[in-house]
């Protein structure tokens, strides 16, 4: 298994196209927990499909896993995501930006997210709840 990550890996280093057969997906070959981001040397292919799953390894390097992952089964599109930005709990600035006019407030991430992702946060002022997207800086673009 060992020689085979190395291969992947330089693969991926060098930009050449990767090619499997049709009953391989991507998988990992140590766990990986939650929140933890994902090299080239994390990942394998082994056999079997998954509608859901990923075929191409370079769109998962650089992600982030959204839930365990453990080796033998398939990472789904919905088990890795963008790297976390905000965690939950977090205190944010909401961002308000409407016709040169911009609002800042102060607000509680309801969640996690990535940047570009959208999140729900409490706006600590009126304690109504919002939806907005997480911006690269920490910040909450509220629309």
């Amino acid at each position: 298994m060992t020689a085979r990550v190395g291969l992947f890996a330089a693969i991926l280093t060098l930009g050449l196209p990767v090619t499997m057969a049709a009953a391989q997906t991507v998988m990992v070959v140590k766990p990986i927990r939650a929140g933890t981001p994902i090299a080239a040397a994390d990942l394998a292919f082994g056999d079997g499909t998954s509608a859901d799953g990923f075929s191409d390894p370079r769109d998962i390097v650089g992600l982030e896993a959204r839930v365990n992952l453990y080796p033998g089964r398939p990472i789904r599109i919905r088990d890795v995501g963008a790297p976390t930005v905000i965690a939950r709990n977090a205190l944010v600035t909401l961002v308000f930006r409407r016709s040169g006019l911009t609002i800042l407030s102060e607000g509680r991430a309801l969640g996690r997210a990535g940047a570009g992702e959208p999140i729900r946060v409490m706006n600590l002022s009126s304690r109504t709840t919002v939806t907005g997207v997480a911006s690269a800086d920490g910040t909450v673009a509220i629309n």
